[in-house]
């Protein structure tokens, strides 16, 4: 039998699984820092969640989803986005009644779509995101895009851009979208089928097609700027006031759209400038939300955030040739030798650890000079080494692997004696 891992998913070995570790504790750092806590959705969730999440006229809901049929015939799907999930918990779980607002929240967890396989596109992969329910204020789209953007600027990413668009309200929307309809009707048989069935249903989306990108309506389109009211056009330059004031550099695109129908007003994504990154550039994206929660039955609150890819972040640490400060060192590691020194050591181990040390010891019998080298392959600070004579003698001799150095140190009080050179 050949079993191979599925198309589209990857193995995280040891050594990256640390680079991902520590990418998910710089992530989990700043949130604390800007009071955004942790929620846990499930993995799947009922179909109608995403459907009527993301929208019926996404690719994500036309053509991405694993959908499937329980056991009890009920339409589940593997979560493809992490909102539509937040939101429905916001509203099942009446956060909304919080005395605390706007409710700060972020996820990290994997997602499934079904989709082309490519460099740094998987089937399965893994997102970081923040949510912010309850507030209007500009300032809290500032805020959300800062943090992603301190996210990439944490972990060392330089060559970072960020592109960033209004959406309008529902009004500038409206007239936005009829301007479109007028635009493309005449034409759109040129287009391909998704951009057909989308004229009338959600023009917006047309935009935003990768089959029809180069077509030239698509750049005489008519821009969603040119349809903003005062009120959009005056909570886009709040955003904008904000970002300045954060020294954020950033560029506005009128035809950024995102791809998922729950967006208004504030639209962004960051992208690498890395040379080499590859086509797809964009790292993360986002944007505000209003209307959403009363889509599940909530009360109308506004709402703002973004969803990164970790494997695009990596990506962009690759193209950037960034190396993370991650440390693979073990703190002792027991040399015995002999069959009492050995038992002895399985105790000992253990006491290290009990007492906060990384300690590891050989199980498979190998002879002084192997144990060495795995201390060094283990990058030991220290070797402590135990021979039948030592335990008779009641004593251990600890090497620092780093100076050579060596002492002999009672065995009773050898652990209180390495705590304290550890301080």
């Amino acid at each position: 039998m050949n079993v191979q891992i599925p198309r589209g998913t990857q193995d995280i070995l040891p050594e990256q699984a640390a680079i991902w570790q520590y990418i998910e504790q710089i992530t989990r750092e700043l949130c604390k820092r800007y009071q955004y806590n942790e929620i846990r959705t499930p993995i799947f969730e009922h179909t109608e969640v995403f459907s009527r999440g993301v929208g019926e006229t996404t690719d994500i809901v036309q053509k991405e989803m694993y959908t499937f049929q329980d056991r009890g015939d009920r339409s589940i799907t593997l979560r493809p986005e992490g909102t539509a999930a937040v939101v429905r918990s916001f509203v099942e779980n009446k956060m909304f009644g919080w005395a605390s607002q706007p409710v700060k929240l972020f996820y990290y967890g994997p997602m499934f779509r079904y989709e082309r396989p490519q460099a740094g596109r998987f089937r399965q992969f893994v997102q970081f995101g923040v949510e912010a329910l309850g507030s209007a204020d500009p300032a809290i789209d500032a805020e959300v895009i800062s943090l992603a953007m301190n996210t990439y600027k944490s972990l060392g990413l330089k060559e970072l851009k960020l592109v960033i668009n209004s959406l309008g309200d529902q009004e500038s929307r409206t007239k936005h979208r009829e301007a479109l309809v007028a635009h493309f009707e005449p034409r759109i048989g040129e287009f391909c089928s998704d951009c057909q069935n989308r004229l009338h249903k959600n023009p917006l989306r047309i935009l935003d097609c990768k089959k029809d990108r180069d077509h030239e309506l698509m750049k005489t389109a008519p821009s969603i700027l040119e349809y903003l009211n005062p009120e959009s056009k005056s909570y886009f330059e709040k955003v904008l006031k904000h970002l300045e004031a954060m020294e954020i550099p950033y560029t506005v695109d009128p035809t950024l759209v995102r791809g998922l129908d729950y967006y208004n007003h504030t639209a962004f994504e960051i992208m690498s400038d890395a040379k080499g990154f590859g086509a797809i550039t964009t790292l993360c994206g986002g944007g505000r939300y209003n209307g959403l929660v009363e889509e599940f039955g909530g009360p109308e609150t506004p709402g703002i955030g973004f969803a990164m890819s970790i494997e695009r972040l990596i990506a962009a640490l690759a193209a950037e040739s960034i190396t993370l400060p991650i440390e693979h060192a073990t703190d002792v590691y027991v040399v015995a030798m002999g069959e009492a020194a050995q038992d002895y050591s399985v105790k000992l181990v253990n006491e290290l650890r009990l007492q906060g040390f990384s300690a590891d010891r050989d199980y498979n019998g190998r002879k002084v000079k192997a144990q060495f080298k795995a201390a060094d392959r283990a990058n030991a600070r220290y070797v402590a080494v135990l021979g039948d004579d030592e335990l008779n003698k009641k004593t251990i001799t600890l090497k620092d692997m780093e100076s050579g150095e060596q002492q002999e140190i009672a065995l009773e009080s050898f652990v209180a004696t390495l705590k304290k050179q550890q301080q």
